[in-house]
This record gives C-alpha cells, structure tokens and sequence, in this order.
C-alpha cells in the first residue's frame, strides 16, 4: 500500500513538473515570499466573467512559475471598496498589490485615458486587441505610471467592449430615437456628455441601482456589452435592444509600480508575461460570451436591432464632433492629443487589416 502511495505521489509531482514545461516556464527556486493582492469590481463567477477566469488562471500559473514564491490573492465582488478606494491602496502596495478600474475610474487617476472613451473608436475587437498591443498605446498609457505610480500591465474588455442599448419606450435605430430618452449611464463625464448630445437624459446611477432604476422609470434605457445586459437579464425591465457599439468599454489591470520595482526581476518578467497570456484568456471569453448572448437574448426583448455601416456613420456623425468639444474645451485634453490618438488608432487598422488580407485575402 505505501508503495502505490508513493507511486502516485511521484505521478503527481512529475505531472506537475511536465505542465510547467509545457507552459514554457521553469518553476524559479522560492526566496522570499511575496503577496500579490488583487482587488476588482466585476463578479467572481469564472463562468460568468472572463475577468475572473483570466485571474484564476493568472493565480495557478503565477504561484507555479515562482515555486510559490509570490502569493496571488484575488479579492472580487468590490469586497475591498469602491475602484477608487482600493487603487487608492494599491498605489501604495501594502494591502493591496493590483486593482483593475474601468475607463471612467482609471480616468479619475489618469486623465488621459478619457481618450478611451472616443465614440465608435474601434470598428471591431480586431482593432482593439491589436492597438491595445502596439507600441503606441505602451508609450501612451506608460505615463499612468509616470504620473500616479500605477503600472499597467492589461486591459480589458470590460463586459465584452462594445456596447449595447436596452430601452422601454421603442426601438432605437437612428441617432433621433434618443430624443427625450432618460438613459442611465455611468458616473463618467465622457457618458453623460455624448448621451445628452444624441438628445437624451443622462441619469447617472451606480451598477447596484440600475434594474430598479429601470423598473421604476427613474431610467428607461442603459447601455453596457450584451454579456452584462444577459447578465442583469434586462429584458425583465426593458423591451428592446439595439447593439450600438458607440462606446468600447474597457477596464484597466494595474499594479503597484512601488511594489512590482522591488521583485526580483525574474518575478516581474513572470508576472508580465502571464499577465498578458491572462488577457488574452479573458478576450476570448468575453468576446465570445458577448457574440452568443446577443444572439439568445435578442428573441426575448419585443424587438431588437444591428445597424448598418450607413447607420453607423450617422451616429459617428453627430458623436465624434460632440465629444471633442467636450474632451477639449470642458475636459481639458488638447487638442492635438485627440487627433493624435485617434490617427494611431487608425494607423492600427490599417496595419491590421492589411496583414490579415496579405495572409489570407484575395488571389491566393
């Protein structure tokens, strides 16, 4: 008997050792031992959030690769306060390492990042996936590190990115069917801006408040990813919905620059390098929770709408001009800033685009 037992002990430790190779990493030899507290606002369901299913995987990869050495705690649900509470405490890197914000609460820190927020700035998770992983966006959002002491190390489809509309008073379509509409948005100045400037009222309501919001005609329409609107089951208090993608929401993975300067730089090469294997987790998952759940949640809302191209421009015609007045003269980014970003976007695209088609397009 203590034979078999040590025989699967030994299976056990080889199996181990075998998935850490196969991973690409050698598992490095435990000194000190680190805590690496990481703190979010989404649910901590890996069923239901690519977010957190990115993190677990991040946790198990992170504690093998360093024999255990750096401890990874993921502490989700908002259980240690609002993002602007723990990234408070993260910057410090005592009790929390790591917290991850969504666009308009990373703004708060870092206000540049506004930008992302541009309406219809990526045409599709092609574009977006490529520009958040290109030289560009890696200088640009360096200056959060700069500037507040948060380095950032992903980010992510919050939700699933693009957005969609649900209302209960009719069909939206055009840009004219927001007239009069009384949209809850988020805290965000950038939302409210570009929801007034379409003709609606921005009401702006904590995650926790929306469905009674909605139910009690405070607010009649939202807009979030159709991952989170499946989520919320906002068919229950709305009867229609049209995905708009106007908005890529996006959330921000940050580490205590403090913190990650003082690991062994074996460690940081570790946790970047399965940080970025995380996103790339949590990509997949959200996009594709996101594709599906718009196609089974259509059919329980009285009616549902995709736009055309033609449509599309039409929105971009009355938003783009909308916020760059707003992020210029009232928020105060310059101007050329603006241009900037979004001709990098554009190059980004480009560059795609062509490499896709060179590699699988036409005449081959």
């Amino acid at each position: 008997m203590q034979k078999f037992k040590n025989r699967k002990i030994l299976l056990a430790v080889t199996f181990a050792f075998a998935l850490v190779l196969l991973l690409g990493f050698n598992p490095v030899a435990a000194e000190e031992e680190h805590e690496m507290v990481i703190a979010h606002y989404s649910i901590s369901d890996p069923v239901e959030q690519g977010m957190q299913a990115s993190l677990e995987y991040f946790k198990t990869n992170v504690e093998a690769r360093t024999g255990g050495a750096v401890k990874v705690e993921i502490r989700g649900d908002g259980v240690l306060g609002t993002p602007e509470e723990y990234t408070r405490e993260a910057i410090r890197g005592r009790t929390v390492q790591s917290a991850i914000l969504y666009a308009g609460s990373f703004s708060s820190f870092f206000d540049k990042y506004q930008l992302m927020t541009s309406p219809f700035l990526f045409p599709d998770y092609h574009t977006a996936w490529n520009f958040f992983d290109s030289d560009y966006f890696a200088d640009f959002i360096d200056q959060a590190r700069q500037e507040t002491g948060l380095r950032v190390i992903g980010v992510y489809d919050d939700g699933g990115g693009l957005v969609a509309f649900t209302n209960s008073r009719r069909l939206i379509r055009h840009p004219e069917d927001m007239e009069g509409l009384l949209i809850r948005t988020e805290e965000n100045p950038a939302h409210i801006a570009m929801i007034e400037a379409l003709g609606a009222s921005a009401v702006p309501l904590a995650w926790g408040d929306v469905v009674t919001a909605l139910g009690s005609g405070v607010a009649e329409g939202q807009f979030n990813a159709p991952s989170v609107n499946n989520y919320a089951q906002f068919w229950e208090v709305t009867d229609y919905t049209s995905w708009i993608p106007f908005v890529y929401n996006s959330a921000v993975w940050t580490v205590s620059d403090e913190w990650f300067m003082e690991l062994p730089s074996d460690y940081q090469d570790i946790i970047l390098k399965t940080a970025s294997e995380a996103i790339g987790v949590a990509r997949g998952v959200d996009a594709q929770r996101s594709l599906l759940y718009w196609q089974d949640d259509s059919v329980k809302y009285e009616d549902s709408y995709i736009p055309t191209p033609e449509v599309l421009e039409e929105w971009a015609e009355v938003l783009q001009p909308a916020f760059f007045e707003w992020i210029t003269e009232d928020f105060g980014i310059d101007a050329e800033l603006v241009e900037e970003f979004w001709e990098a976007v554009d190059e980004v695209q480009q560059a795609a685009d062509e490499d896709v088609l060179g590699r699988l397009g036409r005449g081959r």
